[in-house]
C-alpha cells in the first residue's frame, strides 16, 4: 500500500503572530516556522500504518516556496520515504492546493491519501473535501480512529452527535482529527537519514495545473482587545449590566 500524505508549512502553533502595519497579511517575518499540526497526526498515522506492515511508502507532498523543504525534510524524519514538493510562490487557496494534489494523486497512484482536517492558519478546512471531490474518492472527514480491514479502510469519524463509523472502498481520501494519535519527535539520526532521502521538485506548470487564487484578501487585522472587567456589588447589579450594559438578557 502507498500512502500520500500532504503537509501545509505553518506559522509555530507556539507563536503570536501580528498583522502587517497596512493590512495586507500576517507579518511572518523571522517567525518560526513548523509543520501543521494536522499534517503531522497525519504523517504519524501513515508511519503506524507502515510500522505494522500495511502501508509499504509513503510519500510527502508540499506546497509553496521553495523553504517548505524544510516541512518534507521533518516528515521524513518522521518516517516518511520520499518527498515531492509542488513550488510555487503563488498565494495558495484550497481549491489550488486541491488541483494540484489531484493531479499528484494522478501520477503517483496511491492508496490512501491521508492529510490534516485543517490547517492552524487560514482555518478552512476545505482541501480535503475538495480533493475528495475532485478524483471522485470515498472520503472520510474528522477521523478519530483509521484501520485497514479486508482491503478497505474503516474510518471512525467525530460528529456533531458523537462518533460514525464509515467503511471506505481503497484508494480513499481521509482527513485526520485531533484525537487520531500523537505524533512523535523526530529523533537525531533520522534526522541525518532524512538529508538523504529523495525529494523531488515540481512545479504547477509541470502537473498541468492552474492555481492562481480566486479569492482576494481585503485587510487583516488583529482581534479587538478585551476591555477590563469590572466587580459588581452583588446579582442584582449584575442583571442590570446584562440588561442595559451588555444587552445580553
Amino acid at each position: 500500500m502507498k500512502i500520500l500524505v500532504p503537509i501545509k508549512r505553518v506559522a509555530d502553533a507556539n507563536v503570536k503572530v501580528r498583522a502587517k502595519s497596512d493590512g495586507t497579511d500576517v507579518d511572518l517575518n523571522n517567525v518560526k516556522m513548523a509543520i501543521n499540526p494536522f499534517c503531522e497526526i497525519a504523517v504519524e498515522e501513515a508511519v503506524r500504518l507502515k510500522e505494522a506492515g500495511t502501508a509499504t511508502e509513503i510519500i510527502a507532498v508540499s506546497l509553496g516556496e521553495k523553504a517548505c523543504q524544510e516541512q518534507i525534510r521533518t516528515a521524513l524524519a518522521l518516517g516518511a520515504d520520499r518527498g515531492i514538493l509542488v513550488e510555487t510562490d503563488v498565494d495558495l487557496q484550497p481549491l489550488g492546493v486541491a488541483k494540484a494534489l489531484k493531479a499528484v494523486i494522478e501520477k503517483e497512484s496511491p492508496d490512501l491519501v491521508i492529510l490534516g482536517k485543517q490547517s492552524i492558519d487560514a482555518d478552512n478546512n476545505q482541501t480535503g473535501q475538495m480533493l475528495g471531490a475532485l478524483t471522485g474518492l470515498p472520503q472520510a472527514t474528522f477521523a478519530s480512529e483509521l484501520k485497514i480491514e479486508d482491503g478497505k479502510a474503516v474510518v471512525t469519524r467525530e460528529i456533531d452527535g458523537g462518533l460514525q463509523t464509515v467503511s471506505l472502498s481503497i484508494p480513499a481520501v481521509v482527513t485526520t482529527d485531533l484525537r487520531l494519535n500523537e505524533p512523535r519527535y523526530a529523533s537525531l539520526p533520522n534526522i541525518m537519514k532524512a538529508k538523504k532521502k529523495p525529494l523531488e521538485t515540481v512545479t504547477p506548470e509541470d502537473l498541468g495545473v492552474d492555481v492562481a487564487p480566486r479569492l482576494t484578501t481585503l485587510k487583516v487585522e488583529p482581534p479587538a482587545e478585551r476591555s477590563a472587567g469590572v466587580t459588581v456589588a452583588d446579582v442584582d447589579e449584575l442583571i442590570d449590566k446584562l440588561k442595559n450594559e451588555a444587552k445580553v438578557v
